[in-house]
């Protein structure tokens, strides 16, 4: 049996090699809870429980199996999911040393799944005569379509993009989550039938031919703040500065001056891609205290190592500069007092994304809230239209927008049986 587990593996950007022996020491030390906490702890159901006790015993085929149906997104999660606030917060051996790497095992399984071709996502139901549309390609949707195409739906994901994920290709550093990690997830997903249509803005009169409509767009919109010098060449969005990347894998920071405004994870994303491309100088700067800061410590500490600065109690007021960013001015945040200039040759501002459903004309006014957000009820919009995801619950992590997919999924079948 423990053929089963691959000797040698091309190391590619995001599949790095991750031991047998490492992994069957780790699964080891799992205390095979009857009752496991991590699996309750779980949003998206992986099951972490289930593929560490097929790991532990050397069933690798099934731990990707478990993993792979409960979360077709199950390599994606594998790199970015807040263990340390879900799985592994909850893992028993806290309570002895340190909790089991889910994480690190995760990763592993699917690795070797890739490695041998295993086919662990498959259509598991006959073929219905109903169709599904799915606008937007990030993780909501392809949760979505991955659901209805295993239950025999034929499904298609209309995406504005070139490329399908949103947000996890577009909004997610390429040096935390590689794009052929994200590639592979996708390609399980399209080998279940689901069909996509790129460069696309999909209108309502496309659709009226579907038998459901799941809407699924995320928060792509900008949200700089109201302050002078925001349009100057050189001053990114969040979003549009990792695109930059994703795009075209550019230079275009190599030896320049980075300052990056806002303290969650996206902001850390933004220092660590600029740091790790080759800006001369990073800083990060927020304007609460970094107790306050919504980014993972761990994320900080990351930051910190690789020699990236952070600013506290600050605010950016004014972007300067003739026609290009050459400098931003701050004041303190809880007083005014406090002066700040930076040099600087790009800026960014992670200060968080917005809807831009109105825009779409896909739902109606009445039913988007004063946050830009949709509004529905048990995932449903109208008679045949839901949604689910960042578009209606605002930024959240990936996994919990896999479980809003699952949850809306389910209510298509539903409604589509013609069950309540």
């Amino acid at each position: 049996m423990s053929k089963i587990l691959k000797q040698t593996f091309k190391e590619t950007e995001g599949f790095e090699y991750i031991s047998p022996k490492i992994a069957m020491d780790e699964a080891a030390r799992c205390l095979l809870c009857y009752d496991a906490p991590c699996s309750k702890s779980c949003p998206a159901g992986t099951d972490p429980a289930k593929f560490i006790r097929s790991i532990r015993f050397r069933n690798v085929k099934g731990a990707a199996e478990t993993i792979r149906e409960n979360n077709p997104l199950g390599g994606i999660c594998a790199r970015i999911c807040p263990y340390d606030n879900f799985c592994e917060k909850a893992c028993s051996a806290t309570k002895i040393e340190k909790p089991i790497r889910i994480g690190l095992l995760q990763q592993f399984a699917v690795q070797q799944e890739k490695a041998y071709g295993m086919k662990t996502l498959q259509v598991d139901s006959e073929k219905k005569n109903k169709s599904i549309a799915c606008v937007g390609a990030g993780p909501a949707s392809l949760t979505v379509a991955s659901e209805l195409a295993r239950n025999g739906y034929d499904v298609t994901i209309f995406e504005k993009e070139s490329k399908a994920g949103g947000m996890l290709t577009y909004g997610i550093a390429p040096v935390r989550l590689p794009q052929d990690v994200i590639d592979y997830d996708i390609e399980q997903i399209k080998n279940l039938g689901v069909k996509f249509i790129f460069d696309t803005k999909v209108q309502k009169e496309d659709l009226k031919d579907f038998d459901a409509v799941f809407i699924g767009t995320g928060l792509c919109g900008e949200n700089l703040p109201d302050i002078e010098g925001t349009n100057l060449q050189g001053s990114y969005s969040a979003v549009k500065f990792l695109k930059e990347f994703r795009k075209s894998n550019s230079y275009f920071v190599k030896d320049k001056n980075v300052i990056i405004i806002g303290g969650g994870d996206v902001a850390i994303d933004c220092a660590v891609t600029a740091n790790v491309y080759g800006a001369k100088d990073v800083r990060i700067v927020y304007r609460r205290t970094l107790e306050e800061a919504p980014g993972q410590m761990r994320e900080f500490l990351h930051a910190f190592e690789r020699g990236i600065s952070l600013t506290t109690n600050m605010a950016p007021v004014a972007v300067k500069g003739n026609g290009k960013v050459e400098s931003v001015e701050f004041e303190g945040f809880r007083n005014k007092a406090d002066k700040m200039v930076i040099s600087a040759d790009v800026v960014v501002f992670a200060t968080g994304q917005t809807s831009e459903i109105k825009e779409t004309g896909l739902v109606k006014d009445e039913n988007i809230n004063e946050k830009g957000l949709i509004k529905v009820e048990d995932s449903k919009i109208s008679e045949n239209f839901f949604a689910a995801g960042d578009a209606v619950h605002g930024a959240k992590t990936v996994v919990e927008a896999v479980k809003a997919g699952k949850e809306a999924a389910q209510k298509i079948m539903n409604y589509l049986n013609g069950r309540k």
